[in-house]
């Protein structure tokens, strides 16, 4: 047999083995297909951001998982948006894996294809529809001050001329600016004015502002967040307390990368319907319940 022949019977047999293990099959021409073909999705989330997401110290990373080296498994994070995240994996059959990079990056847009999805507590605004596609959303949160519990402040409106902390870039950030564009709610979802005066800090993230004063830090008296995060701040001894009701409220939604170099639309009408039958079925308010002591998924303006 010639040398020729033997290399072209090696290469022959290598291709029928690529193509047995998948690896000769046809190139995805959308992201939900690609997904399916590598078996996992790669959400980006928070986990600095208890209850909606937060490391798992006990939890141990599967030796079978198809997560990169470099992702979280389901295992090793847990909150409400890691089971939402989990639930929208196991919805389109594939395994759910997680990033995390940093707010600021995520609302940007322009991921390059570095994940797939957030599903991190997002709020929908206008300003972010212009890089990025909204799923519906799958529940909805009122934000609100908080301060330290021995601070005095009994309103608002005692904040005028005070510093308050938020997360960088986020829906706090702009409401604590006056940025309504950048807020980008409904009026009918905005409750409160701004103290006059208020001097902005900003963190990476809300929860960094509650850690900051949890330690001491003195350059602001409160910061904006979550309702659900203060409760998580109070229920861990942090000495903190909500001032005030809500100030306004958010729509939460998963969010897709516009720029993505992969069609997006097949994967957020699939995750739309994930959605749409986890609120249908109760999963959504069960998990809400479990996490936030209430349920969060109906809308309130409704």
């Amino acid at each position: 047999m010639s040398k020729l022949f033997k290399l072209a019977s090696l290469v022959a047999v290598a291709a029928m083995i690529l193509s047995a293990c998948g690896g000769g099959g046809a190139k995805a021409d959308n992201l939900l297909d690609d997904i399916k073909q590598r078996g996992y999705i790669l959400v980006s989330t928070d986990v600095n951001y208890e209850p909606q997401s937060f490391l798992n110290t006990e939890g141990k990373r599967p030796d079978d998982t198809k997560c990169p080296t470099d992702a979280l498994t389901t295992a090793e994070v847990q909150g409400f948006d890691i089971d939402v995240a989990k639930a929208i994996g196991d919805g389109l059959g594939v395994e759910t894996c997680f990033a995390t990079p940093s707010w600021d990056v995520i609302t940007a847009g322009n991921w390059a294809n570095k994940w797939d999805v957030s599903v991190g507590s997002m709020t929908i605004t206008v300003a972010r529809q212009e890089v990025l596609d909204f799923s519906a959303p799958y529940y909805f949160s009122p934000a609100v001050v908080a301060v330290k519990a021995d601070s005095g402040f009994t309103s608002i409106d005692d904040l005028a001329g005070q510093a308050l902390c938020a997360g960088t870039a986020t829906t706090y950030d702009y409401w604590l600016n006056n940025d309504m564009e950048g807020l980008g709610l409904p009026a009918s979802s905005i409750y409160s004015k701004v103290p006059a005066g208020v001097t902005v800090v900003t963190l990476e993230t809300d929860q960094e502002c509650a850690q900051a004063i949890a330690s001491g830090r003195e350059d602001f008296v409160g910061y904006v967040t979550s309702s659900t995060v203060v409760d998580a701040n109070i229920a861990a001894d942090m000495p903190v307390m909500k001032l005030g009701s809500a100030v306004y409220s958010e729509e939460l939604a998963a969010a897709f990368d516009k720029s993505s170099s992969l069609p997006t639309a097949s994967l957020v009408e699939a995750v739309n319907a994930i959605i749409a039958k986890l609120h249908a079925d109760g999963t959504l308010s069960a998990v809400s319940t479990q996490w936030f002591g209430m349920d969060l998924t109906q809308d309130p303006n409704k």
